[in-house]
């Protein structure tokens, strides 16, 4: 007999309040932001004009014949969250939107490097071990470019910095885009 056990993980940025889903916004190559995504009332009492808040979602299943797991199934995907992302307007423009965007690309990147390592992993009962050391692993590689890309781009006011970044996440993208969010 075969039994179908399901376990969901999810990390994100947000924080869900009582039973409503936030609102996404899903990687696509073909829909960049726009300051109009952006819906949190703004920080006050920082130098920074926007923040965006993005994070991967991530949910796998498992199929067991008895205590073996015989196959598993994931679900990786890049998500932006408008409610937590804001944006002073009056100070906002063309660049800054590109440094934000970018940060959500990079979000998208570490998606495919996750993508890329679960096709790596063999079926066996240590499966949902791997994937969450995976998943950490991942996310405090996320972490470290974000903070990376911020710092030596200081926040996109260095543009030689911010240009270098681009085209850097750009070749990135491209070379995993067998792993692409569609």
């Amino acid at each position: 007999m075969i039994s179908l056990k399901h376990v969901s993980v999810l990390l994100c940025f947000v924080m869900l309040l009582g039973n409503t889903e936030p609102e996404t916004i899903s990687w696509q190559s073909s829909r960049k932001l726009t300051w109009s995504d952006f819906k949190a009332k703004p920080v006050t009492g920082t130098s920074a004009v926007a923040l965006t808040a993005s994070g991967i979602t991530f949910g796998y299943s498992v199929e067991t014949r008895g205590d073996d797991i015989i196959t598993f199934e994931t679900h990786v995907f890049s998500h932006f969250y408008p409610e937590k992302s804001w944006v002073i307007k009056e100070d906002a423009n063309d660049h800054i939107l590109g440094h934000e965007q970018l940060h959500f690309d990079i979000t998208e990147l570490y998606v495919r490097k996750f993508r890329e390592g679960i096709s790596k992993l063999q079926v066996s009962n240590n499966i949902k071990s791997q994937l969450a050391e995976l998943h950490k692993l991942v996310n405090e590689k996320l972490n470290e470019t974000q903070k990376k890309y911020d710092a030596q781009s200081n926040h996109s006011i260095n543009k030689e910095a911010q240009k270098q970044w681009e085209i850097f996440i750009d070749v990135e993208l491209k070379n995993l885009e067998h792993f692409a969010s569609r």
